[in-house]
């Protein structure tokens, strides 16, 4: 056992995906007796939904620190989160609703039951379901819009306690990382989980399906890179007024770690040391904007979110709407936002996205063996995007270096 954990998680999946289509493919549709294993991940994965939303939720928003200490770093930092977050996941959908990943994949041999009619709830509807009338309620139910709503007004509650609140806060932080933890037990079932998945997949789908996922994987690449270059690069450059090349320059160790690691919090104090000593941003907005983006600031995941979301509903046809498209957008950010800095986060989070529009969860088994592939891009911009953040607001509050953001130039 011993030398299985020595072997990479990511190693392990991506061998339990190849394996997995083998045996799928000279098994047939027999290999539909194992997906209960498959589902047995699945299930897991599920249970973690609300505990992880919710604790980490929380402790992101607590560790902000004093509301009125925020100033002018602290409203900048979060505008610019907030709007890339949301172009970032229409730019997911986008590209989903262009090229139709799953479009044309035949499902007529797996017996999913009837399509989800379309979501037809109001926007009056929308805002009244926002409210938690019952927190326990809406945990048991996992109601994850409501829950969103209530694990922020519980964060903001901390922060105005003060020294009060620090108590709880410390439980909240604890119950994150012990979140983390158990997600990176279940983790540990992906291989076994993938294996049952791909085998199914490729016994009673075929090669359509697979065809579909490489898809999948080339949008996620492009919609990340059109999100450094187009997105961050503009702020860089008409926002922070600062030039491109030396920022990329600058923050590239940061960028190479966070690929091999696929892991924001890992990737933390690497991307620090280069926003402060490459890049000439003062060390207190360098620890403020990149430690609190290592939370919340997560745009690689908000662009997967709403692009795996159309992928499952083109592919068990469902029909989506306006509505869906702006419920997408909105859980997507919030989504990216609860997700761990870790490896294999963002499928935690597709679960609420997925449950909110009536996407089946299936569309996990689709994604899970080719997850670590995308995740390590995925975080390469969330990453990309703490940094260009830090450098845009201590550039728009006079708290950079110029001088050694030009230097990177020579790095």
């Amino acid at each position: 056992m011993s030398v299985w954990f020595r072997v990479p998680l990511w190693q392990r999946v991506i061998a339990a995906l190849i394996l997995g289509i083998i045996a799928g493919r000279l098994w047939g549709p027999g290999a539909e007796s194992i997906k209960i294993i498959g589902d047995v991940f699945i299930a897991f994965i599920k249970m973690l939904v609300v505990p992880l939303i919710f604790f980490s939720l929380v402790a992101g928003v607590a560790s902000i620190g004093d509301l009125r200490k925020l100033g002018a770093v602290g409203w900048r930092a979060m505008l610019l989160f907030v709007v890339t977050g949301q172009i970032s996941v229409w730019l997911g959908l986008g590209l989903g609703t262009v090229i139709g990943p799953g479009v044309g994949v035949d499902t007529s041999s797996i017996d999913m039951g009837a399509a989800p009619p379309p979501n037809e709830t109001t926007w009056r509807d929308m805002v009244l379901g926002m409210i938690p009338q019952s927190p326990v309620q809406v945990m048991a139910d996992v109601n994850v819009l409501p829950l969103i709503v209530f694990s922020l007004l519980i964060g903001i509650g901390i922060l105005m306690a003060k020294e009060d609140g620090a108590p709880v806060l410390r439980i909240f932080e604890s119950g994150s990382v012990v979140m983390q933890k158990v997600t990176m037990i279940v983790m540990e079932l992906t291989p076994f989980g993938v294996f049952a998945l791909m085998a199914w997949v490729a016994g009673t789908l075929g090669f359509d399906a697979l065809a579909a996922l490489g898809k999948l994987v080339f949008l996620n690449y492009l919609g990340c890179a059109l999100i450094i270059v187009l997105v961050y690069g503009g702020m860089i450059k008409l926002v922070a007024r600062q030039q491109v090349t030396g920022f990329f320059r600058g923050i590239v160790d940061a960028m190479a770690v966070s690929y091999s690691t696929a892991s924001s919090n890992a990737t933390l104090p690497v991307t620090l040391r280069c926003a402060e000593r490459n890049l000439g941003v003062s060390s207190s907005v360098a620890s403020f904007v990149v430690s609190l983006g290592a939370t919340i600031n997560m745009n690689g995941t908000a662009m997967y979110l709403g692009l795996a979301t159309l992928f499952g509903a083109q592919i068990f046809g469902v029909d989506l709407s306006w509505a869906d498209y702006g419920m997408i957008a909105l859980l997507g950010t919030l989504g990216a936002v609860g997700a761990a800095g870790i490896p294999g986060a963002g499928l935690i989070m597709m679960a609420l996205v997925f449950g909110a529009v009536d996407v089946p969860l299936e569309t996990i088994a689709f994604v899970a063996g080719v997850d670590r592939i995308m995740d390590m891009m995925r975080t390469t911009t969330n990453v990309t995007g703490d940094a260009a953040v830090a450098v845009t607001v201590a550039s728009l509050t006079g708290e950079i270096d110029r001088a050694e953001l030009v230097s990177a130039d020579d790095i």
